[in-house]
């Protein structure tokens, strides 16, 4: 998403730095109408259009500075006044920036450069941070983006320029190379220190050479992956199976006995006499149920193995050779 701001603002520690600012900004196609520059009268504007900036001539002289320097090789190529800028003093401005500094109907006049800024859409708060720097002799340049803020932004900071959001960052910069400095002093301090007490230690002169051996490491990353899968699926099997039953059935006796001496009835003897006796017995009848023999739990749980990870590294290592009548003498440290 593109930002919303409309004037695009940098910061500059020279007159070099912001005057190729300007230049990568013309040659991005932003209009002279759309640049201004701001800054204290520190050091000589060579081709710069001066003026007496007084009262109401002040209006005139930057619109006839904007005017005249606009294609014609002044060193800022946007037109230049210096002089008294109204609520100001002794300082250069071109651009919008001249035409508002100057301009004692724009009303910027009495507030310095803050109301400038204010009027080209800046918050207060940022105006009056650009002000600050102003006033320590830093650089401003304006550039008024009409929809191209972010592409404005950052060719004011390629060309080293800074703003109000990044302060933090050049902040922590200044605090980080003072730091820095400081260590440095505290460091050689010490080795001077070190020196006095021991003969043996030695500080570094500056046409010491130091050559560094390096070596490759082996950095090892993990990922998941997948290893496999286990299938579970059930299958039928045919068996045969034989079940010892016991079953009831009647069987005929038969029992003779001897008999004399008794008599007989008094019936006549028949000829294909007979008896029937049913005879039953048990059956056995098959019918299948199924029952449940066994239940298996499926689930996954994690184990923590080591494996070896073998790779091939370089590694440098310093080898002193001597030609002719050298001494060498190795110390480590």
């Amino acid at each position: 998403m593109k930002s919303q701001r409309v004037t695009a603002i940098g910061v500059f520690h020279d007159h070099h730095s912001a005057q190729q600012a300007v230049n990568e900004l013309r040659r991005a196609g932003f209009r002279e109408d759309q640049i201004g520059v701001a800054g204290r009268d520190g050091e000589t504007v060579t081709g710069a259009h001066e003026t007496q900036a007084k009262g109401s001539h002040a209006a005139a002289g930057a619109a006839t500075g904007v005017a005249a320097g606009a294609g014609v090789g002044a060193l800022w190529g946007i037109g230049i006044l210096a002089g008294l800028v109204p609520g100001i003093g002794p300082a250069i401005a071109g651009g919008t920036l001249g035409v508002l500094l100057s301009s004692a109907a724009a009303g910027a006049a009495a507030a310095g450069l803050a109301g400038a800024l204010i009027g080209l859409g800046l918050p207060e708060e940022e105006a009056k941070y650009y002000e600050g720097e102003f006033q320590s002799g830093r650089i401003i340049v304006s550039v008024k983006a009409d929809g191209r803020y972010d592409e404005a932004l950052a060719t004011l900071r390629r060309s080293g320029g800074y703003d109000y959001s990044s302060r933090s960052e050049r902040s922590a910069s200044a605090t980080t190379s003072k730091a820095s400095t400081s260590s440095s002093t505290s460091s050689a301090a010490q080795c001077a220190t070190g020196a006095s007490s021991s003969t043996h230690a030695k500080s570094s002169t500056p046409g010491d050479k130091v050559v560094q051996a390096r070596e490759e490491q082996l950095h090892v990353s993990k990922q998941r992956a997948e290893a496999g899968e286990v299938q579970v699926r059930k299958e039928v099997h045919t068996e045969q199976r034989t079940v010892q039953v016991p079953v009831k059935k009647e069987e005929i006796v038969i029992e003779r006995h001897p008999v004399s001496g008794r008599p007989a009835s008094a019936s006549d003897m028949k000829e294909g006499e007979e008896m029937r006796i049913p005879v039953s017995e048990e059956q056995v009848h098959i019918e299948k149920r199924p029952v449940v023999t066994e239940e298996v739990s499926i689930g996954k749980r994690e184990v923590q193995e080591t494996r070896p990870v073998t790779g091939t590294v370089r590694k440098e290592q310093i080898k002193v050779e001597k030609k002719g009548d050298v001494d060498v003498k190795e110390r480590r440290t």
